[in-house]
């Protein structure tokens, strides 16, 4: 087991933590200033800055607790603690806010006022539900899953939803319906999007199943996590939980579900299909261009973003439930 311990989150790079070199480089300055005044304003700032940046994380993640759920035994993770809430909170990706991991200040702005979900395309019964729509439709449990990132990164996060498949019996595909896209809000006034240049980027962003991975026991949507309703930097109010795959594919702050003939497009796999293929199973075995995916870094107890390496299981732990559907 190895731990590594990295700074705060507001000194965290772009895509991973700062190294060692510059951190330690950066201690060395601030011995400098001690005992000089600037040194005295520095360490006062620093310090206001991070009460005010945790007090705004805490406010963030209390959100509304969800009545009268259990906890499904048979999906229990028994090796792994449970990431801690504000680890989870404080370290995710949501790429229509930004390409760095802490994104969940900006992602505040999400308006998620009087939402929508329409459930439309190939289905005998298409309808467009509102949040009270979907608790009061579907029976609400808690899942506890692993997280696999295509970055390397996992967590276990206890999820509050239902399964699709109770989505897809209750809008009746027809027989032409094969695959499953899941569009996510966009609008371009209030979501700034990357910082970095891929060209012409293809909002919304999109994902998708196909009908037998979204019938699988395992796929999941999300309206809470740690027991309330999903913070915005989750992907609130309804977001994908597809715990086999790795995490781009669960489509967060979800507005349409369509089922349709043909596979769609989907976002990364438009941007660098080399890179993120259509289905992303987590698989060890198959690194990705730039990295090894046979070791994952588990982000699960403080103090501060610490991780331990991992060794990655073939469908992230799931072979059991959805190995078949690939054979």
């Amino acid at each position: 087991m190895v731990l590594i311990r990295t700074p705060k989150i507001w000194e965290l790079s772009e895509n991973e933590v700062t190294s060692e070199t510059v951190y330690f480089n950066r201690r060395s300055f601030l011995k400098g200033l001690v005992g000089a005044s600037i040194g005295a304003s520095f360490f006062a700032l620093t310090g206001c800055r991070a009460s005010s940046s945790q007090t705004a994380l805490e406010d963030s993640l209390k959100q509304p607790k969800i009545q009268f759920i259990t906890t499904n035994p048979d999906f229990a993770v028994v090796d792994r603690p449970i990431t801690e809430q504000d680890l989870a909170g404080r370290y995710n990706n949501f790429y229509e806010f930004g390409s760095t991991k802490n994104i969940w200040l900006k992602a505040q702005s999400l308006p998620t006022e009087n939402w929508k979900v329409e459930v439309t395309g190939l289905v005998n019964k298409p309808k467009t539900y509102d949040l009270d729509d979907l608790k009061k439709s579907f029976p609400l449990e808690e899942r506890i899953y692993r997280f696999r990132c295509v970055e390397a990164w996992s967590m276990v996060l206890p999820w509050v939803g239902f399964p699709m498949k109770e989505l897809i019996k209750a809008v009746e595909p027809t027989s032409q319906a094969k695959f499953i896209r899941f569009s996510s809000y966009y609008d371009s006034k209030t979501i700034p999007g990357p910082t970095f240049h891929l060209g012409a980027l293809p909002w919304p962003y999109q994902e998708s199943l196909t009908i037998d991975e979204m019938a699988n026991d395992l796929a999941f949507l999300a309206l809470g996590i740690y027991g309330h309703d999903l913070p915005k930097q989750h992907g609130a109010p309804i977001r994908a939980v597809i715990p086999w795959k790795y995490g781009f594919k669960g489509a967060k702050s979800i507005v349409k579900i369509e089922f349709v003939e043909q596979q769609p497009a989907t976002y990364w796999h438009t941007i660098v299909p080399n890179e993120y293929d259509f289905q992303a199973n987590v698989n060890p075995t198959k690194p990705h261009p730039r990295w090894s995916q046979a070791t994952e870094k588990f982000i699960g107890k403080g103090p501060g973003l610490s991780w331990e390496i991992k060794e990655t299981l073939p469908y992230n732990g799931y072979g059991k439930y959805v190995a078949s559907l690939y054979t």
